[in-house]
Order: C-alpha cells, then structure tokens, then sequence
C-alpha cells in the first residue's frame, strides 16, 4: 500500500514538473494534454486519476507557481527590517525573477489570456492577485499610509506594469525601474495622522 502511494506522489510530482516546464514555457493552450503526459513519462490514466482533466493541471500548475512565488517573496522580504522597505523589497523580489534565464513573462497572464472567466484557471489567478494585492495593502496600512488600499492598488500597477515590460521588452531592469517609481509613490503618498509603524 506504501508502495503504491508512493508512487502515485511520484506520478503527481512528474506531471506537475512536466506540466510546469511545458505549459510555462510554451503556453497552456499551445501543449497538449498527451505532451505533458510523455514528457512526465507516466500512463495517461495517472494524469487523469491525479487531476481529472487538462484544467485540473492547469490549476495545479498555477497553484504550484503561486506557492513558489510566494515563498521567493516572503524570503525576499525576511531582509528587511520594516513594512516601508518591504513594500520596495517585493520589486526585488521580481528582480530575482526577472533576471532567470528560464523568465517567460506571467503565468497568470498568460494561463487566463484564453480562459473563460468563470473558470477554475482564473479563479486560480485570481486568488493569486489577492494575495499579492493584499501584501501590498497590508504593508502599507503597517506603514502607517492614509489610504492603504488605494496605494497598494497603484503599487499593484507597478508590479504587473514591470513584468509584463521585463517579458515584452527582455528587460530584466524593469523591476529597478519600477521600484524607483514606487519609491517615489511612498515619498508622495501621505501618512495617516498616527503611523503605526514607518
């Protein structure tokens, strides 16, 4: 029984890898189901087993990239030492990704360009830029800025502005350009009467 567990984990890592090497560098729509499958190397009735469907991996996919995201976020972050930096250390974050050779632009983006948007892969996206939107947010009300939200919104703009250039452009200096401009957005953004920690 451990066996086979084992090797149903085994089946599920194999396509998840295969499925994020080909689907990010090729484009969700572009591979085909069978593709992901040979180059996973496992039976076709794995794929289906694990995620029932092309979607299901898809989501998988983007659920595995957001995690990963995450975690080079919140590395990035652990560097500094208040909100206010760590609002301008999420641009070096992107710079770490920018600077990959294997960069192909958004997963997100590009995954939903297609997608309907009652669908699980935009859902899927749009838990991801939540998250990022919230950071934002919650970052700037820790630095005590007037209108949290409304700051977070732009330095969202920013975020999204600079990966799409560093895609488009094969710019990985976009994120330093775009920290500069957030940089200028926290110098004129106003406080809130009482910082709570700037």
């Amino acid at each position: 029984m451990a066996t086979r567990t084992a090797t149903k984990a085994s089946a599920r890592e194999r396509l998840l890898e295969a499925a994020n090497e080909l689907f990010y560098g090729e484009g969700v729509q572009t591979v085909g189901i069978d593709r992901v499958i040979e180059h996973a190397g496992v039976a076709k009735a794995s794929l289906y087993n694990t995620f029932g469907s092309k979607e299901g991996l898809v989501c998988a996919y983007l659920e595995l990239r957001d995690v990963r995201i995450r975690d080079r976020i919140t590395r990035t972050l652990a560097a500094f030492r208040t909100p206010r930096e760590q609002l301008l250390g999420v641009f070096d974050a992107l710079r770490e990704a920018f600077t990959d050779p294997e960069y192909n632009g958004c997963a997100f983006v590009r995954a939903t360009a297609e997608a309907p948007e009652d669908s699980a892969i935009s859902r899927a996206a749009e838990n991801y830029r939540t998250w990022v939107r919230g950071l934002f947010t919650e970052l700037a009300t820790k630095s005590g800025y007037a209108d949290p939200e409304e700051l977070a919104r732009q330095l969202h703009l920013l975020y999204d502005g600079a990966g799409q250039s560093a895609r488009m452009d094969h710019d990985p200096s976009a994120a330093t350009t775009a920290r500069a401009a957030a940089a200028a957005l926290l110098n004129a953004a106003p406080l809130a009467k009482s910082p709570t920690n700037v």
